[in-house]
């Protein structure tokens, strides 16, 4: 699903990216949603499985999203912050199966930074969002 007030950027001749936008144009009113890790709605993470605690992450952004009349087709860049890069990379299937359960086939912009550390010690990822919703 694509919300018509985003056109996504692809400059001519550059291999289309898999998985994420190279870029989001987005007429309307901006959403910003704070880095979300892997606990659930209490502040207690439930898991220190990797893809579980990613989709709790994107489940978790979903819901402000929804606190802010949005949905994942709104979203226009999500950043990733991760500490196990091995995790990520060697379940990327996994983690593209819980995106796509949880976001569906829209795809934003998104940069992926792997990092020392987070600040709850138990996250292994953390996720931050912008979406616009139209005028």
């Amino acid at each position: 699903m694509t919300a018509s007030h985003l056109r996504f950027l692809q400059p001519d001749g550059w291999m289309s990216p898999r998985g994420y936008a190279n870029g989001v144009a987005a007429d309307g009113r901006s959403v910003f949603v704070a880095g979300q890790v892997g606990w659930n709605a209490q502040g207690q993470f439930e898991t220190d499985d990797f893809v579980a605690q990613v989709e709790q992450a994107l489940r978790n952004i979903v819901g402000v999203l929804n606190a802010g009349g949005a949905g994942p087709e709104h979203l226009v860049r999500l950043t990733w912050y991760v500490a196990d890069r091995s995790a990520y990379l060697n379940r990327r299937s996994e983690i593209g199966a819980a995106y796509r359960r949880v976001i569906g086939r829209h795809f934003p912009a998104m940069s992926l930074i792997f990092v020392a550390g987070l600040l709850e010690e138990r996250a292994l990822v953390e996720i931050e969002a912008t979406a616009v919703l139209p005028m």
